[in-house]
């Protein structure tokens, strides 16, 4: 069996619209785009290179991979180039798009059940980057093994939310945290199963 992964950079109010910058996703006028760029630190770097370290896939929206796939085949090695040129990339589309970069397969015959034959399968994590409306679905079908949250010390107010319309309610449990220089809280979740109330009044 293969993990499931999400890997998201979030406001402090949940909105993960074009957190890398301007004209990366302006759906419904967003202006915001690049909010999370002046918060990178060496600390946050290290994280990240610690996720692709070892063998890992990428789960790609198709906007996340147009945006990936007109940066990267041309990034220098030492920024990262190498590590996502070579890994695997699973594309979600609703068309028929030609797949460029090296290593891109179209999920088929729809994303929620492409992935779950992909989970099912030996091989590396699959790690979900961007990709806003691919994570709804994947939320509804109750497929994601782990979450890292990156939480930036920035309120934006209206955008693209992690948790939108296809969050189920659920408990998360706490893996793993550190903190950068710049305040982003990078936290490690996986799911906890369902939610149980309780109370602080006195019985």
């Amino acid at each position: 069996m293969r993990r499931l992964i999400i890997s998201t950079f979030l406001t402090l109010d949940g909105v993960m619209q074009a957190p890398g910058g301007p004209g990366e996703d302006d759906d419904g006028g967003f202006a915001y785009g690049g909010w999370s760029v002046n918060y990178w630190d060496d600390r946050m770097g290290e994280v990240m290179d610690k996720a692709t370290s070892r063998p890992f896939a990428m789960v790609l929206g198709r906007k996340t991979y147009d945006i990936m796939a007109a940066y990267w085949p041309n990034a220098p090695e030492e920024e990262g180039g190498r590590v996502f040129n070579e890994a695997a990339k699973y594309v979600a589309s609703r068309g028929r798009p030609t797949l460029e970069w090296s290593n891109s397969v179209l999920i088929e015959p729809d994303a929620a059940a492409g992935l779950a034959a992909l989970k099912a399968e030996d091989g590396p994590e699959l790690q979900v980057h961007g990709s806003s409306n691919l994570i709804q679905t994947l939320l509804r079908h109750n497929l994601i093994d782990e979450y890292r949250l990156w939480v930036f010390p920035v309120v934006i107010g209206s955008g693209k939310r992690l948790f939108a319309n296809g969050a189920i309610p659920a408990g998360l449990r706490l893996v793993d945290s550190t903190v950068s220089t710049t305040g982003v809280v990078i936290g490690t979740y996986e799911p906890a199963g369902e939610i149980v109330p309780g109370s602080f009044a006195a019985e």
